[in-house]
């Protein structure tokens, strides 16, 4: 495995195109209508592979969960147009199909092809959590949907512009199915601006470097990425470590599913089994196969919190999820609290490799995204939709206490201040502050919730 570029060189672009996405984030932050994205950051940029999907360059501020999803809708993408046959330059795909794509229907991909001198170089793509997409319940979290179809309207992979043409049919579509379209309309305008400043931003960097050198450039951050990870699992000993926790149920059926994983470690490599695990539930807590790969993703970069954020982390690591399992539903099945399923992935994960590397995990955090879902209708008729993020008490380590009202590990999405969800909604905070005495206790006590 040979890098055919300067390190110099190679750190500059690095650098380059870490900012291209990072840029990408910032505009469509400014831009968006809804706090979900403008405040708590519930959305991400990256480029991807122009071939197998996989992430190349991720932004840093969004959400870490996007990282391994989004390879899975970019390469839902490619295989779309693979079997039309005719993909330009100027085309961008929409979907929000989460069995595709990952995570759940709220969160819409935008995905565009990046040609230089005529050629097909890589892909861009936005993710961002829209406030309301149709379904039984606004704001799409329905606890008592038994499918897909109850939860939001489900788009899959259509051209939103065709050679730079936006198909305004497809927008008509999805302002109908929408409770706010106003929020939508905002939220994809800022999507589509951000897609068009990474076109801009690539075209000058490669103006300047060639596409080769930033081509040779991807390649080698890749190679290093997976040369890091199999180093860091080398200083691990050798072994087989189980772990298995629960969720109390599927908010349909009152039985506990169980997750389990065997972490297993051999040489320079790593395999999360998670055989044993629950069947597919009737409830909306199981999460598609993108979900459960993606997961595994995160909870490996807070083991190895120094590597990188592109796909060359996971090469040396063999994620086996049992097909039709809670891990791995197939479509219909209901995905929207798939936040509450990955964490418990994460907490899994965590507990194995405690027994490998207890230097390296924290104690198990607060278990859910405490998401709050609250929805009504203005005096003039007007429907709302707030969604927000809350924190919770994250665990103990070896050196130093939890932290305390922190969001959860798959996630460095921002809580928006109070006085912003005020503005924006009818509502009223009358308190938002620790809870007392909340912190698990030990030599280094977890941290304390919020209430």
């Amino acid at each position: 495995m040979t890098d055919t570029i300067d390190p110099i060189t190679l750190a500059v672009l690095a650098g380059r195109m870490e900012q291209i996405a990072d840029e990408m984030d910032a505009t469509l932050f400014r831009a968006a209508f809804n706090p979900i994205i403008a405040e708590a950051h519930d959305a991400s940029h990256g480029l991807y592979h122009a071939l197998s999907g996989d992430t190349l360059v991720q932004g840093k501020s969004g959400l870490p969960i996007f990282v391994g999803v989004m390879s899975f809708a970019v390469k839902a993408v490619i295989d779309k147009a693979a079997e039309n046959g005719d993909l330009e330059d100027g085309d961008i795909y929409i979907f929000n199909d989460a069995h595709l794509g990952g995570t759940h229907l709220s969160d819409m991909r935008l995905v565009r092809p990046y040609f230089h001198d005529g050629k097909l170089f890589c892909y861009l793509a936005s993710v961002g959590h829209w406030h309301d997409v149709g379904g039984a319940v606004p704001g799409n979290y329905n606890p008592a949907a038994t499918d897909a179809f109850q939860e939001a309207f489900v788009l899959p992979p259509v051209r939103l512009a065709k050679a730079g043409t936006i198909q305004t049919d497809i927008i008509d579509i999805l302002m109908r199915n929408t409770r706010l379209p106003q929020s939508a309309q905002g939220d994809l305008n800022g999507q589509l601006g951000a897609l068009d400043l990474g076109v801009k931003r690539l075209d000058e960097l490669l103006t300047e470097y060639g596409a080769e050198t930033v081509r040779a450039a991807l390649d080698a951050l890749g190679n290093r990425a997976e040369v890091l990870m199999r180093s860091e699992l080398t200083d691990l000993p050798d072994g087989r470590w189980e772990a298995e926790d629960f969720l109390d149920n599927d908010g349909i059926t009152d039985v506990p599913l169980k997750i389990k994983v065997a972490l297993e470690i051999k040489g320079d490599t790593m395999t999360l089994d998670f055989a044993g695990t629950a069947d597919r539930c009737a409830g909306p807590v199981n999460i598609a196969l993108p979900t459960a790969v993606a997961t595994a993703y995160v909870a490996i970069k807070h083991i190895f919190p120094g590597l990188p954020a592109n796909a060359g982390v996971m090469r040396p690591i063999d994620v086996k999820i049992p097909e039709g399992s809670l891990l791995s539903a197939p479509f219909p099945a209901p995905v929207g609290g798939y936040t509450e399923t990955i964490l418990r992935m994460i907490d899994v994960i965590f507990a194995a490799a405690s027994q490998a590397a207890p230097d390296r995990v924290v104690a198990n955090a607060y278990g859910t995204i405490n998401a709050l879902s609250i929805s009504g209708k203005r005096a003039n008729g007007q429907p709302w939709v707030m969604f927000s993020f809350y924190g919770g008490g994250h665990g103990g380590s070896i050196e130093t206490d939890g932290l305390n009202h922190g969001n959860a590990p798959i996630s460095t999405a921002t809580i928006p201040p109070m006085e912003i969800l005020e503005a924006a909604y009818p509502v009223m905070f009358k308190q938002w502050a620790l809870r007392p005495d909340s912190a698990g206790a030990g030599m280094h006590r977890g941290g304390m919730g919020a209430t």
